[in-house]
């Protein structure tokens, strides 16, 4: 059992490691940036096109925010501004879509997917849903009730303090990822030796053969869903090492992903919004189950065509 433990723990430092190096310079430097003019440049230039998507030029703050940090980044500015029931639920489903680009887009090129794959997914869904919502929506007029959140918070004044509140928000990510990922792979590692591992995967098998994937995706899945992107991404990238995801898989778990992941946590934060958090895990799962099955159909329709193709090609060649 020892010797478990100890592979487990090489392996949750490695995974720890290889994550550090992408989250930390990525934090510590859009954190800095929220305190330059970058990002009040970018809010600015989004404010017209809030209108489009039924908000208020001041939405614009938490989805930069939100899209460039986190869902607490966002969720903080929106309780600094008065919005409606209906702005609040707009946004709200816009950053459960899309939020911490940097960061989880970047965690995603580990695994072997597209940056831009996972960016052009997440912020197109976002877009639909926010127009969507705001056609289909009359309601939702009244002032949301934010409920007991306090804004205050200390701003860091003069370069020095923003560099070292850069690098402190930096740090603390780092721990948080490492006090998830170390024990993960710890727990990942005893399923693995013990077989146990192999017996989730199978009941999980209808499921991901339903979405277009094969059995050894399962755990990604679970990662996914249960932890986030940038926690879950130690499991994922152990998965493509070991468990031998296929690329076409893992572009569909991904895609599922990045639709509807960290279901608990990313759904529980907005209640103290005021806003039906149902609706909104209704919605992220539904899209999450149609577009991933819609890509799968896609993709093996394109797979079978090249096969065809080269049998021809063989064919005419004898």
């Amino acid at each position: 059992m020892s010797g478990i433990l100890s592979r487990g723990l090489l392996q949750g430092f490695s995974t720890t490691w290889t994550l550090g190096k992408v989250i930390f310079p990525i934090t510590l430097i859009v954190t800095i940036l929220q305190f330059t003019p970058v990002l009040p440049w970018i809010i600015h230039i989004l404010e017209p096109i809030m209108g489009l998507l039924g908000l208020s030029g001041e939405a614009a703050v938490p989805l930069v925010l939100g899209n460039a940090l986190n869902l607490y980044a966002g969720i903080a500015a929106i309780i600094s501004f008065d919005f409606t029931v209906k702005e609040v639920f707009i946004m709200a489903v816009m950053l459960s879509f899309s939020h911490n680009l940097f960061v989880e887009s970047a965690v995603a090129t580990k695994v072997g997917v597209k940056w831009y794959v996972i960016v052009g997914v997440r912020v197109g869904l976002a877009f639909f849903s926010a127009i969507l919502i705001n056609l289909l929506w009359s309601g939702g007029g009244e002032a949301a009730q934010y409920g007991f959140i306090s804004t205050e918070k200390a701003e860091p004044v003069g370069w020095g303090e923003i560099g070292l509140h850069g690098i402190e928000t930096a740090a603390i990510a780092i721990g948080q990822l490492a006090l998830i990922v170390i024990p993960l792979m710890v727990i990942m590692q005893v399923l693995r030796e013990y077989g146990w591992l192999e017996k989730l995967s199978d009941m999980l098998a209808p499921f991901m053969k339903v979405l277009g994937m094969d059995k050894n995706t399962s755990m990604t899945m679970v990662a996914g869903l249960t932890i986030g992107l940038a926690y879950g991404a130690g499991l994922m990238i152990q998965a493509v090492k070991e468990d031998g995801v296929s690329k076409k898989d893992m572009y569909l778990a991904l895609i599922f992903l990045v639709s509807c992941h960290a279901v608990v946590e990313d759904t529980l934060i907005f209640i103290p919004l005021g806003i039906p958090v149902w609706p909104l895990l209704i919605i992220r799962l539904t899209t999450a189950i149609l577009l991933t099955m819609t890509i799968a159909i896609i993709m093996n329709k394109v797979t079978i065509n090249r096969k065809d193709k080269a049998n021809e090609r063989s064919y005419n060649t004898i």
